[in-house]
């Protein structure tokens, strides 16, 4: 299975704010949509991600502010994404050696879609359904 097919799937959704935003109104937007992740993006290009963890870590942790800390001042720019193509153990690799839970899947050096740690293992377990739905029936024919 490939990323394209999780974003099939599970809708290819961005939500992103700019790196100028604060960090209380990043987490206002991912309250919101119910999501652990965020991407910055300016001027179509992906410059960063701010999670759940990098506020927890980098804000609280510190006794910062969320309504005076910047998003650009917390954020992940480093970020590690996917190809469409890419397929789900290539993800899970990299989610595992780069310890991310998000992936920005980018087309062009565009984002057209995210997809998250809960997505791949709910597509690996999809698929070990149909592995073992097909050999229960290969054992009782």
């Amino acid at each position: 299975m490939t990323v394209n097919q999780i974003l099939s799937t599970k809708g290819k959704d961005v939500y992103s704010i700019l790196s100028t935003n604060t960090v209380y109104e990043a987490l206002t937007v991912m309250s919101e949509k119910n999501i652990g992740a965020i991407l910055i993006i300016e001027d179509g290009i992906l410059k960063g991600v701010l999670s759940e963890r990098d506020y927890a870590r980098k804000i609280v942790l510190k006794a910062k502010s969320s309504k005076k800390a910047l998003v650009h001042e917390i954020m992940e720019a480093d970020v590690v994404t996917v190809k469409p193509s890419d397929n789900l153990d290539y993800c899970m690799e990299l989610m595992s050696t780069k310890r991310v839970r998000h992936l920005p899947v980018l087309e062009n050096d565009t984002v057209i879609g995210i997809i998250s740690i809960s997505d791949v293992v709910k597509a690996i377990i999809e698929i070990q359904k149909d592995t073992i739905q097909h050999l229960n029936s290969y054992i009782t024919q």
